[in-house]
């Protein structure tokens, strides 16, 4: 069931992506873009942790925040942003890969 809600709310951020997006600016304060951030969250957690993150990143996509790289982070945490947490995850351009030395 979750599979299913989470392809129907991926449906609507694509729907979303190529309907409404393109009519105004570029205006999102993050890389990726929120509706990306979105899908990926989705896609790794499924509807209700990754409407959760998209959630709170649209919370934080206002003009009164710099913005700059915020990924979607690799263990489901509300918290991984700060460092006192123990899910806390430094931003990164790149996903995160196996290193080719170790493999």
């Amino acid at each position: 069931m979750s599979g299913l809600a989470s392809r129907v709310l991926q449906g609507a951020v694509r729907w979303y992506q190529r309907h409404i997006s393109p009519l105004s600016p570029p205006r999102c304060r993050y890389y990726p873009t929120c509706s990306q951030y979105a899908l990926t969250a989705l896609r790794r957690f499924g509807a209700l942790r990754g409407t959760i993150l998209a959630a709170l990143r649209l919370l934080r996509c206002t003009p009164f925040n710099n913005g700059g790289i915020d990924d979607v982070p690799q263990r489901f945490s509300i918290f991984y942003r700060f460092s006192w947490s123990k899910a806390h995850e430094e931003a990164r351009l790149t996903p995160m890969a196996p290193d080719k030395e170790t493999a």
